[in-house]
């Protein structure tokens, strides 16, 4: 009997790759034998593939099946494979056509009674199988509208198996069985979906956070040029109410951006239910209990990405900084620079986009009342320091903006209701910003002043000698490294096109090095 042949997509990280399902039926004991590094949960399919078989009035080959998956040297974990075993399965009988199941990648669990179940990664799995060359691909009907994402790719999605057996055999939909609909990908879903991960963007506005205009000032910078952000000061000054406000002035995603987070929370299995594509920032501020995976990503078995890849293209809020474990804080110095998380595992390495707008919060000291208090600190001068320090060196040199929170009196909240502007102001300000680094950075792959690297900063990005003076006296002084020097260049872009200007002054620099060694609201 010849060999049945379908395809699927094996996930690793947000990268997919092609999976070709091979099906061989013999004489011999009866038996359904998987090979090709399959996981536990594919090893269990054998079970969950013969029941839905048999439930959607299916003959079961009594006879010893060989499944194959190749290339063989890939991993493949998940349920996701189900769909594909099944079809290949019942070709290799005569069951199915194999003309009918050719170019068609099938990504799904099936249940017992022979239903399709949704899986995760739905969309990086489209992205691959359209890249690999795919036009159909058939998935479960709750995970339609995330497939018709990916342009190019005629949907057939199905709520039972039995449903799409009968109409890869061109069968006549009967009256009992759900037909399977088919969708063209490309088109954008309807309505305005937002986040799970982000605040109510209708209840939070910047102008709620009063008393703090430097404080106001600093967000506006960092989301303008994705930088990141420091807030220290005692509890009630405002530093959590200023970062769940940082989503309300950064703009909506792009197409490609949305795509992008989309497919990280796909992965991760947040997709909020209704809600195919995330079209806002995403805002994630996990508790400081929080493991290094749990931040970074990792996890035995199948890598899910972590709370830096969760928030890429919007915040990680990290309230109470100092009550992080340490290893988790110096765990996001790497992708703070590069922009992505590496996860490496025996024989697989997986890789997650996060490129995100840190934002730290702290105490100054543990009992909270710190030096600016009119109640006096309890701690000693070393406790201070100790506390302080579970903030490494290496880390805050990576945090472009620090800004110390002073206990505000009624005066000062009064007086300030005047000068804070709404989020929708300083969001339109933080768009034509944005739109003018856009426009500067053209013809690189890059978008914001905070993703320049330093040799390209020094290369083509060099303001004029006179606005580096300020530096250069720091520099001198020993108060910044040279890594902050460049910290303190994208700041000072930012700087200059909040300010329309065409290239950073020395008043840009001198405020940006303020800013980088931390000012008091």
């Amino acid at each position: 009997m010849p060999v049945a042949r379908t395809h699927a997509i094996a996930l690793v990280g947000v990268e997919g790759h092609a999976v070709e399902i091979e099906a061989d039926i013999q004489n011999g004991l009866p038996g359904l034998l998987l090979v090709g590094l399959p996981d536990t949960a594919l090893r269990e399919a054998r079970d969950r593939i013969r029941a839905a078989i048999v439930n959607s009035r299916e003959q079961w080959p009594q006879r010893r099946i060989t499944v194959g998956l190749s290339p063989a040297s890939l991993p493949k974990r998940g349920s996701g494979f189900d769909l594909g075993i099944a079809v290949a399965i019942l070709s290799a009988a005569n069951a199915v056509p194999a003309a009918s199941v050719d170019g068609i990648a099938f990504l799904g669990e099936l249940g017992l009674d022979g239903q399709l179940r949704p899986v995760r990664g739905v969309l990086p799995a489209m992205a691959a199988a359209a890249a690999s060359g795919f036009r159909r691909v058939a998935v479960p009907q709750a995970n339609a509208a995330e497939a018709a994402l990916i342009p190019g790719l005629r949907v057939l999605s199905a709520r039972t198996l039995s449903g799409l057996l009968g109409w890869l055999r061109d069968e006549a939909p009967s009256e009992e069985a759900d037909p399977v609909q088919v969708t063209e990908g490309g088109a954008e879903p309807a309505g305005a979906p937002v986040s799970s991960m982000t605040p109510a963007a209708h209840k939070l506005d910047l102008a709620d956070v009063l008393g703090q205009p430097t404080a106001r000032r600093a967000a506006e910078i960092c989301a303008a040029g994705g930088h990141h952000l420091c807030l220290l000061g005692p509890p009630g000054t405002g530093k959590t109410m200023l970062a769940e406000r940082m989503p309300t002035v950064l703009p909506r995603l792009d197409q490609a951006a949305a795509l992008e987070v989309t497919s990280i929370h796909s992965v991760a299995g947040v997709l909020p239910d209704g809600c195919p594509l995330l079209t806002e920032p995403p805002f994630c501020a996990p508790h400081h209990t929080a493991t290094k995976a749990a931040i970074v990503g990792g996890g035995s078995g199948m890598i899910h990405p972590g709370a830096a890849s969760l928030a890429h293209r919007g915040c990680l809020f990290l309230d109470e900084a100092p009550e992080f474990g340490r290893d988790v804080l110096d765990a996001l110095r790497q992708p703070l620079e590069s922009g992505e998380v590496v996860v490496a595992r025996l024989g697989l390495i997986a890789r997650f986009p996060a490129r995100f707008t840190l934002v730290l919060a702290a105490n100054p000291c543990p009992c909270a009342k710190g030096s600016g208090s009119q109640a006096s600190c309890e701690c000693s001068p070393a406790a201070r320091r100790r506390y302080l320090a579970r903030l490494s060196g290496p880390l805050l040199d990576r945090v472009d903006v620090k800004v110390e929170f002073l206990p505000v009196s009624r005066r000062e909240l009064l007086s300030d209701r005047k000068f804070a502007e709404p989020s929708a102001k300083v969001a339109d300000r933080v768009a034509a910003a944005r739109q003018r680094a856009a426009d500067r950075l053209r013809d690189t792959p890059w978008r914001l002043n905070g993703e320049i690297p330093g040799s390209e900063l020094r290369r083509c990005f060099q303001p004029a000698s006179s606005a580096l003076v300020p530096l250069e006296r720091a520099m001198d002084l020993g108060q910044i490294s040279a890594r902050g020097v460049h910290r303190v260049l994208r700041v000072a872009w930012t700087l200059t096109d909040l300010a329309g200007l065409p290239r950073p002054t020395a008043d840009q620099t001198s405020y940006a090095l303020a800013l980088w060694l931390g000012v008091s609201g």
